[in-house]
């Protein structure tokens, strides 16, 4: 682990410290040879599907078609280290309750079944038999199949995911909560209704033709670093980045690429962002409405397409001219020059893509802010045409794919319909339980039995003193993962760790080697297949172990389970005897780079009620949490804190302590902060803190304090009024009960917080 410091990183992103740190994380995972080998297979035609984010892969016109980020996932479960049953068992759960999320990843991957000895407080070795006996007699033990949860992470194949939705289903529930219900939920609540589709609309091709990219609420330098390859293209033609984001990001600064060889012979980089905006975190919806305004004032609009393609137009518009200037600066944080300049570099450019990420979505008004990006594209026909659209930049690589495959809690009518069709029987109707929903019925005892496929969810949750007592309140926890985890320790009176294999494994069941597919947030669909040995012989992969868990509790389905799972082609068949867009399922993915799910919006076909695409129209939002908060406690300062990754992250999987391109080294618990409010604080950098989140309800409402201790205050280039800090350290901060209109997300993204000095 790194030394502990904070100093300031003046390179780019990517180029040589990227392949330093590649190398490094090889090097630590003791895979220097297999896992270098095994990279020149990632996102391949004939490889495997990284399993870090849901960036699109380009034509594999390269044999270096990774990232940073991408490598140092793939030389996690690549890795030499083995979670045996020993090394798990070695400590009670007491004592691994106090190793941090790092040093839990670091034990390895798991290599057998493990269940949990309450008079030891150990894990130990049992039987894949024993395990799948206890998952169908604790399933059959409930009086009422809603009583039992299922979550899926979003690294889990179509396969395993259509296998899941259906097991759970025959079993009796819609209880599907998933990792979109804390991402990017909000964008597909927003799109449906107003595009007819909840994804995006864009493919990589048309990152080649626009002429102004927006990037709002991300970091793809951490998150996305594949995405800088685009946008560094886009700057190199003559196009406009415009970012938006209240931190400064190296990765929307510049880029160093590493599969350029000049850049890196010359130590050279590109500037990414043409133009960059820092507005105040939750600031994005009042400068989207000014933008709006701007766009509609200076008439700059697609009359033809919005006559031809749109409603709602007249009263958005009536809405905007009224309308004052002075609220909306405020509550974007710049000023009313900063924000018509954005709106003119907008209607200044004839094809326009808007992206956005986890800084629009976990908000409380994220849903309205997303319609407000959908307006600004409908006011000069920036939907369904080459080089524009909408571009909601997922998270796991196939969180998309399991969505679309059913993992969802509300599912369509006609989906069910056709599902109970092919399989013979009735589905549940009613809705299940969201991520929130869940949790509460833990609490309160509706909920009893809690199966993960993958994930990580007691450290991903809000509200962790809440979650934390929700999994203990079960009778019966489960895991299916590769790795060792903090979801893990905090378990049910009852829990099952189960192993699996992982995406760069090889997959054989009865009828050979077998292959899954997975969906990118491009709604492309490919063929994804391991090239390394498993690492232990006992290992299931997941289309198996779902259909072994519905095989010993559902005894009498008329689905042949172990079948399907001994041929994932055939799995494929039921996938596209159930979804229309899946005909020829089997056919589609021979070809290179696989297939394109149809979208309707990208074809300006508008499934919508009205059949066409619909403006929406939303006032300013007032009362805001941290509103509320700076009137009840006018005596100290009240903040707005935005949860974030660290460079050495992805969600909830901690890879090292650094996080290279922000300075910080050896240190998680950190929080970002204006040094002019350090000052006015009393403090200076490198004091440490206490952060308090001040929740209110509503107006006239009791206050709720949640706490976090030790923090170290790191100056940085962040508006004032504003911090981040690090997740899952700050989810403890973030309540259960505040989540985004229209969507539950939780607000992660908008946190009233006060700093306290610590100790």
């Amino acid at each position: 682990m790194s030394d502990q410091k904070i100093e300031l990183y003046d390179g780019p992103a990517g180029g040589w410290s990227a392949l330093k740190s590649v190398a490094r994380h090889l090097h630590e995972q003791g895979v220097t040879v297999k896992g270098g080998k095994t990279l020149l297979h990632a996102n391949q035609a004939d490889g495997f599907d990284c399993p870090g984010c849901a960036w699109p892969d380009r034509d594999h016109r390269s044999t270096f078609e990774f990232c940073e980020n991408g490598a140092k996932a793939v030389a996690a479960e690549a890795t030499a280290r083995r979670a045996t049953p020993e090394v798990i068992g070695a400590k009670t759960l007491a004592e691994w309750a106090e190793a941090s999320d790092y040093e839990l990843e670091a034990t390895g991957r798991l290599t057998e079944p493990l269940v949990y000895d309450a008079e030891t407080d150990r894990y130990q070795r049992t039987t894949w038999d024993a395990a799948f006996a206890l998952i169908a007699k604790e399933l059959h033990a409930l009086p009422d199949p809603n009583q039992a949860i299922f979550y899926t992470s979003g690294r889990t194949s179509n396969e395993a995911a259509f296998l899941y939705q259906l097991f759970v289903r025959e079993y009796g529930t819609n209880n599907f909560p998933d990792c979109s219900n804390m991402c990017h939920e909000p964008s597909g609540s927003a799109m449906k209704p107003t595009l007819g589709v909840g994804k995006g609309t864009v493919t990589l091709a048309d990152f080649e033709q626009a002429d102004c990219i927006l990037v709002f609420g991300q970091n793809p330098g951490t998150n996305h670093p594949r995405m800088l390859g685009e946008l560094r293209a886009a700057r190199k033609r003559g196009a406009r980045v415009v970012s938006f984001n209240p931190l400064r990001e190296r990765g929307l600064e510049r880029f160093a690429d590493p599969q350029n060889a000049l850049e890196m012979a010359t130590l050279g980089d590109s500037p990414i962002s043409s133009h960059y905006f820092q507005l105040k975190v939750g600031g994005d919806f009042a400068l989207l409405k000014g933008m709006c305004k701007r766009v509609v004032e200076q008439g700059a609009l697609d009359m033809a397409f919005i006559a031809g393609h749109t409603q709602g137009f007249e009263a958005f518009a009536a809405e905007l001219r009224e309308q004052p200037w002075e609220p909306l600066v405020e509550a974007a944080g710049l000023t009313r020059e900063q924000i018509e300049l954005a709106a003119d570099l907008y209607a200044g450019s004839e094809r326009v893509i808007a992206c956005w990420g986890m800084g629009i979505t976990q908000h409380r008004h994220s849903v309205a802010t997303i319609q407000m990006i959908v307006n600004l594209l409908l006011l000069r026909g920036n939907l369904g045409r080459p080089g524009a659209g909408a571009c909601p930049v997922r998270g796991h690589s196939n969180v998309q794919g399991d969505r679309t495959m059913g993992i969802y809690e509300k599912p369509a009518p006609a989906f069910l319909d056709k599902l109970g069709e092919v399989f013979g029987f009735e589905p549940p109707r009613e809705p299940g339980f969201d991520t929130v929903g869940a949790i509460e019925a833990m609490l309160d005892g509706r909920g009893k039995v809690f199966i993960a496929m993958g994930g990580n969810f007691a450290a991903a949750t809000p509200d962790t003193a809440a979650t934390w007592r929700a999994l203990r309140r079960c009778e019966l926890t489960v895991h299916i993962t590769t790795k060792f985890n903090r979801s893990h320790v905090v378990h049910g009176r009852q829990a099952l760790v189960l192993p699996v294999l992982g995406r760069t494994e090889i997959d054989v069941q009865a009828t050979g080697p077998q292959g899954v597919t997975v969906e990118d947030s491009m709604s492309m669909v490919h063929l994804s297949a391991g090239m390394n040995a498993p690492a232990s012989e006992h290992l299931l992969s997941e289309p198996m172990l779902v259909a072994r868990m519905a095989a010993a509790t559902l005894t009498h389905s008329r689905t042949p389970w172990l079948a399907l799972a001994g041929d994932y082609a055939a799995i494929r068949d039921k996938i596209a005897a159930v979804l229309p867009d899946f005909a020829g399922f089997n056919a589609k993915i021979k070809a290179p780079g696989g297939f394109r799910l149809r979208n309707t919006a990208s074809e300006r076909e508008w499934a919508t009620a009205s059949g066409k695409a619909g403006f929406s129209t939303h006032a300013l939002p007032t009362d805001l949490a941290v509103e509320r908060a700076a009137d009840r406690h006018r005596d100290v300062r009240v903040f707005t804190l935005t949860t974030l990754r660290s460079h050495d992250q992805y969600n909830t999987t901690i890879y090292g302590h650094d996080d290279r391109y922000r300075g910080v080294y050896g240190h998680r618990r950190v929080v970002f902060i204006h040094a002019d409010d350090i000052r006015d604080l009393g403090l200076k950098a490198g004091d440490w803190v206490d952060i308090t989140s001040l929740y209110i309800a509503e107006a006239g409402g009791d206050v709720q304090q949640r706490r976090a201790e030790a923090f170290l205050l790191v100056a940085y280039d962040i508006p004032r009024g504003c911090l981040a800090s690090y997740y899952p350290e700050t989810n403890p901060l973030v309540p259960l009960q505040s989540f985004s209109i229209g969507a539950r997300t939780p607000t992660s993204k908008s946190i009233p917080v006060t700093l306290s000095r610590h100790g």
